[in-house]
């Protein structure tokens, strides 16, 4: 069940629709995202600190929420440049942030409102800025790219976990989850 980033990155982008006019519009707008990504942290950070079990995490230990601060920012950017056009790098950063995000214990219930306040500001700063809603409209798809990824992490860590302590075959593994969901 092992994910290959790249792979994965090329199936998100057809399935939001995420367009070579999308990427272009995001890189054209560069500038605009790293100027602004400190404020969208800050939001992002503000909300995330009023849930109790966040703000343990946040500040679990001295200089995280700085740290956390700083890679926002270059995450924010980064889905404005692309790194590589959206390729081999930036999936596998993707992929990584996923998984930090599972080793943390920052579960779905936390990352998907999460990225919903990142959009919902977004969207109030291209209002007062006066941008395009195209350029909300791409940011929108390169944001659920990156939701997916963490999402995705959760499935292939407790999969691969599952599987190698019992042993059991990939095949097995889903036809149990299949039944399991069926009885809910």
């Amino acid at each position: 069940m092992a994910l290959e980033p790249k792979a994965f990155m090329s199936t998100l982008s057809k399935r939001v629709g995420l367009t070579q006019d999308d990427k272009a519009l995001l890189k054209s707008q560069a500038d605009w995202g790293l100027e602004i990504a400190p404020q969208m942290a800050d939001q992002f950070y503000a909300y995330l600190g009023r849930d109790e079990e966040m703000n343990t995490i946040l500040h679990i230990e001295d200089g995280r929420i700085h740290r956390l601060h700083s890679t926002f920012v270059q995450w924010f950017h980064e889905m404005f440049t692309g790194m590589d056009d959206w390729g081999h790098s930036y999936a596998d950063r993707r992929w990584k942030i996923g998984l930090v995000h599972v080793r943390l214990g920052i579960g779905p219930q936390h990352v998907v409102p999460a990225m919903a306040t990142v959009i919902h500001e977004v969207g109030k700063r291209l209002e007062t800025d006066g941008k395009d809603q195209s350029l909300k409209n791409a940011l929108s798809r390169i944001c659920m790219i990156d939701l997916a990824f963490i999402e995705q992490a959760y499935v292939e860590v407790c999969s691969s976990a599952i599987l190698s302590e019992t042993g059991w075959t990939e095949a097995l593994f889903r036809r149990l989850i299949a039944t399991g969901a069926r009885s809910m």
